[in-house]
């Protein structure tokens, strides 16, 4: 059976690019909450864009080290479907966080140079034992500073039995895309920057070639499990 990878692209600020991405045939959108990020949206901005999305489609809002009095009152505003925590967050906050507007959520976990197998299946490990709304790790490059790090990183660190449950993050682009899909074989890709024209604003022939590379990896897949 193939495995569809799904596909979120991150940074949205635009109606037209919500309108965009989805008429191309992505998965997810997500908005960042982040103020010092150039691809912000205020709760008011953001509500605006999700009444754009069509049904089925998942809003992911992305926040760094957020307070539980600012989460409720961005949720209230606009009401995404799916939780990203870029920041700090222990997993006993993310858990709290959640439970606060009863959202499920995704941890970010920024690789670095020096992490391995076991740092990866530890740290999924104590966020699914913290909260019931843990649903993956979004694995990105470690960068200082927060958000998206625009960098790959060493997708052979992935253990095998974790690859079907993240979301492969960092550095992806048209070019990369298929090979990164191939290797790891993740649940979902998640892209910023590597399809814009500028910080926040998609490129539509980009998103659509992404979109390609990506299936062009899930159709090798297939192909591969034929041979074998």
């Amino acid at each position: 059976m193939q495995h569809r990878t799904r596909i979120k692209v991150c940074g949205i600020t635009t109606v037209a690019d919500v309108k965009m991405v989805t008429v191309a045939g992505v998965d997810a959108l997500g908005f960042v909450f982040y103020p010092p990020s150039p691809r912000y949206v205020n709760p008011m901005q953001a509500a605006e864009l999700l009444r754009a999305m069509p049904p089925f489609v998942i809003s992911v809002g992305l926040f760094v080290n957020v307070s539980e009095t600012e989460l409720r009152e961005i949720v209230a505003q606009a009401p995404v479907q799916l939780l990203q925590f870029h920041g700090d967050e222990t997993p006993q906050q993310c858990a709290s966080l959640a439970a606060a507007v009863n959202r499920p959520f995704l941890k970010a976990f920024r690789v670095k140079p020096d992490t391995n197998a076991n740092d990866l299946l530890e740290w999924e490990a104590a966020y699914r034992a913290a909260s019931p709304l843990f649903h993956g790790l979004l694995l990105d490059t470690f960068v200082e500073g927060y958000g998206g790090s625009g960098k790959v990183f060493d997708w052979s660190l992935i253990p095998k039995e974790l690859a079907p449950r993240v979301v492969l993050s960092g550095g992806l682009s048209v070019h990369n895309a298929t090979g990164a899909v191939s290797q790891v074989r993740p649940f979902a890709v998640d892209i910023s920057s590597g399809v814009e024209l500028a910080k926040g604003i998609k490129d539509e022939s980009k998103v659509h070639a992404f979109i390609n590379a990506v299936r062009e990896a899930d159709q090798l897949s297939v192909s591969g499990q034929a041979l074998s």
